[in-house]
């Protein structure tokens, strides 16, 4: 019994050096933030919340903050070309930049992270206005990807400080997005251990799934994933590399045009995903196609669902199950220009999973969508 004891407190010890307290927001680096958020808002349903820029004393780029339930999106533009962020842009096109984590102290994060090896992107920071402060601080991780680690407890602003209010007439009525379920990375060949051991040492995170070429493929493709979560499991990270197919694989499809490493996608969390999904086609969000065959056996599969099946399959939702419960998810096709960035919307009853079961399905219809654009 103290054996058991010990460990379980060895492994607390080892997991709360970072207690995150869930993803702050994601911040997008993008060609014209202002056409960004209008999209944003008009097809995912996200309200205005907060701006910066010159008018607020930020000279070299723009920020529009916007939000819905818990969901926050930072879309940011450089306004001159001798700049990081242009620079981002011009080698990424637009992609996620930040991951900012909520922690009750930013100071204390960097620290631990930098002492355990992480390289410093912004030593603590903070910013004061008259509602309060916040301390900002974060590290480099995959590509040109960070995490900010953002303390807000003595903060009562509407966003942060350098940010004003931004009220808009136009507010288009809410999808159901709740928050970030989890953020995946696309990484190169035989660099996802590396990474998994990045995560493991330098946040305490650990390895709670892992995926190899066997579990994820097709006739033509591959790849291996492992998943990583913090303590408390508010903060999934995903974590994919390219494996050997007769092929070229979506993630290989992800590294040529991103020019890198980067975040692939952003799993987004409803209550209701037939009424979400719904909504966001309405408002011309695009998903793949999952040929009618694959409902034909899934309850064979899953067993019973507390949903009518047709409308899953009218809007080609996916269903998986795992030991806790089950789980509704669907893929967006790439949100940019470049066959990158994507969305997943995800409903959870009971299932701390990823779709395993849905892997080959997902990977056939991606295979489709390549294989349309030349690049298969």
């Amino acid at each position: 019994m103290n054996t058991v004891t010990s460990t379980n407190n060895l492994q607390s010890t080892q997991t709360d050096f970072l207690p995150l307290q869930g993803t702050d927001y994601v911040e997008f680096y993008v060609g014209n933030a202002k056409q960004a958020a209008h999209f944003y808002k008009t097809a995912f349903g996200f309200q205005s919340l907060a701006y910066a820029g010159p008018e607020t004393g930020m000279k070299d780029k723009v920020s529009y903050v916007i939000r819905q339930n818990k969901l926050t999106f930072v879309l940011t533009t450089p306004l001159r070309t001798d700049n990081p962020i242009a620079d981002h842009i011009y080698k990424h096109g637009d992609g996620v930049k930040v991951i900012a984590l909520k922690v009750e102290d930013a100071t204390s994060a960097f620290e631990e992270t930098t002492n355990r090896g992480g390289k410093s992107y912004m030593e603590p920071t903070s910013l004061k206005d008259d509602t309060g402060e916040v301390v900002i601080s974060g590290i480099h991780t995959y590509g040109d990807t960070v995490h900010l680690f953002i303390e807000r407890k003595n903060y009562n602003g509407i966003f942060m400080p350098g940010f004003r209010e931004w009220k808009t007439n136009y507010n288009p009525t809410s999808t159901g997005l709740l928050y970030v379920d989890h953020c995946v990375g696309n990484v190169g060949w035989n660099q996802m251990n590396p990474w998994v051991k990045f995560y493991e040492d330098v946040m305490g995170f650990r390895n709670i799934l892992s995926f190899d070429d066997k579990d994820i493929s097709t006739e033509y493709s591959a790849l291996m994933s492992k998943v990583m979560s913090n303590g408390n499991g508010y903060v999934k990270f995903p974590i994919n590399e390219p494996a050997e197919g007769k092929k070229k694989s979506q993630v290989e499809e992800y590294l040529d045009f991103y020019n890198g490493e980067g975040v692939q996608h952003v799993a987004i969390a409803t209550a209701d995903i037939v009424a979400t999904v719904t909504e966001l086609q309405k408002r011309g969000i695009e998903f793949l196609n999952i040929p009618p065959s694959y409902y034909e056996t899934v309850l064979d599969r899953v067993g019973k669902i507390d949903e009518d099946l047709q409308p899953l399959q009218e809007l080609g939702i996916l269903i998986d199950r795992d030991d806790e419960g089950y789980l509704l998810q669907i893929f967006s096709k790439p949100l940019e220009d470049r066959p990158t960035l994507f969305f997943e919307i995800i409903q959870r009853k009971g299932a701390k999973s990823f779709g395993k079961g849905n892997f080959k399905a997902l990977f056939e219809a991606l295979e489709r969508e390549q294989d349309a654009r030349g690049n298969l």
